[in-house]
């Protein structure tokens, strides 16, 4: 029972108020809800529940739904419950996707596949993903995997940051967290060989990042596998990771975009939300939404186009093409402008990045080697560590400042075409 101090009460009172606000008035003949109110105040609750701080002694729990009442809703909790069911009661393993949006991607690099080796079948076996966002390098950072599923990167990332980094994964579904957590002990202690679990997983949602307890701030770099296309608030979402990055962070993650707007008889289809299709961004919105949040350059780094096999859903998505993309966000206030612009700036590769001892790839357009002078913009310089800002910054060294600016960087053009040859061109030089 609530007393009226309560805190709990409150809540329950604010909430009571903000659905009432949306109802239509009641008459003195009438003192039941209207059925024609009904349909919005069901999927208004569960929007409310989830978008509000309650201070509850348990996490509060969106009511399931038929899949009718998920076709006629807002778009917002009742994507969040068909993802749900989709990924923690539809799929077994990656054998039941019926497109290729979840296994995209470039082969990952010969480090990261030793590790895969070692992790779980039953991690390995639940993963879905659609490239390889595991950079190298990342000794003793702390890193986030937004939408961790059964764990498959965060395993990798703990292994690739050391006994002195951290992990901590972020998932909404219950039976992927229940995989995660019951592998990661021994896998740190036994297989890795540290003291300690580096690795943690946390349930939450990606659209609210503090509230699952990551506080601002507070992680070096963020990691995400096909999962932002199946946030109902993208713009939300890369707010958010913003804010949990420390300045010189990054976000460093592979997701599925479009070649064009889809239809909304696309983006409300169950199957391809889970697909990681539906969901899907056009890339000019995609950057738009990325530099409103603070990304003000985001860089290309690798795109493979994606294949629907079904018959019954290609027919849906018509002409749209698809594709993984892996984008890489650097957080650097202050130091990274809109356009390319020429300082007489220049980099060094130091080549002590492990795996990546000859040279390092920083985008689809640049590519360093050891010891090897090379021109860039100042969006790079500061991106490769400018001011010692940036987490790559001990790996290479900064010829040059900003003192004197010689006008726009000389650059290739527009960014390589989705799915085209990395090496044709970039978003810088």
């Amino acid at each position: 029972p609530l007393t009226s101090a309560d805190p709990n009460c409150m809540h329950l009172g604010r909430l009571i108020l903000l659905v009432s606000a949306a109802l239509p008035p009641l008459t003195s003949a009438s003192s039941a809800i209207p059925s024609s109110a009904a349909p919005r105040l069901r999927p208004l609750t569960a929007e409310l529940l989830t978008s509000h701080q309650f201070n509850l002694a348990t996490p509060l729990k969106m009511p399931k739904r038929s899949s009718e009442e998920m076709r006629g809703g807002d778009g917002g909790g009742e994507t969040i419950e068909s993802v749900k069911d989709y990924y923690g009661k539809v799929l077994a393993t990656t054998k039941d996707l019926k497109t290729s949006a979840c296994t995209a991607g470039g082969k990952p690099h010969a480090r990261i596949i030793d590790i895969i080796n070692t992790i779980p079948n039953e991690v390995n076996e639940k993963f879905y993903g659609c490239g390889a966002p595991l950079p190298m390098g990342v000794e003793g950072l702390r890193v986030l995997d937004l939408g961790s599923g059964s764990g498959r990167d965060c395993y990798v990332m703990a292994a690739l940051v050391g006994e002195e980094g951290s992990v901590i994964g972020l998932d909404m579904t219950a039976e992927q967290l229940s995989v995660a957590r019951a592998h990661h002990e021994g896998f740190c202690t036994k297989t890795l060989g540290y003291k300690k679990s580096n690795l943690k997983f946390v349930e939450g949602y990606i659209e609210r990042i503090a509230d699952a307890g990551i506080a601002p701030e507070s992680v070096d770099l963020v990691i995400s596998n096909c999962v932002v296309n199946l946030s109902p608030d993208k713009p939300r979402v890369l707010k958010e990771v913003f804010d949990a990055l420390v300045p010189g962070g990054e976000f460093y993650f592979s997701d599925v975009y479009c070649d064009r707007r889809l239809p909304l008889e696309v983006q409300k289809h169950e199957v391809l939300w889970g697909e990681c299709i539906a969901g899907a961004l056009y890339t000019n919105d995609f950057i738009r939404h990325a530099r409103a949040a603070g990304f003000a350059d985001p860089r290309v780094l690798a795109s493979a186009p994606i294949s629907i096999e079904d018959p019954e859903l290609k027919a849906i998505c018509g002409e749209a093409k698809f594709f993984s993309i892996t984008y890489r966000l650097f957080k650097l206030p202050g130091q990274l402008e809109t356009l390319c612009e020429d300082y007489g700036q220049a980099v060094k590769y130091k080549g002590t990045i492990k795996g990546q001892d000859n040279a390092y790839r920083l985008d689809d357009g640049h590519l360093f080697e050891k010891n090897k002078i090379a021109l860039v913009c100042g969006n790079s310089a500061a991106m490769l560590g400018e001011g010692g800002v940036s987490w790559l910054a001990k790996h290479f060294e900064i010829i040059g400042d900003r003192a004197v600016h010689y006008g726009e960087f000389p650059c290739h053009g527009p960014p390589a075409p989705l799915g085209g040859d990395p090496t044709a061109g970039g978003a810088c030089c």
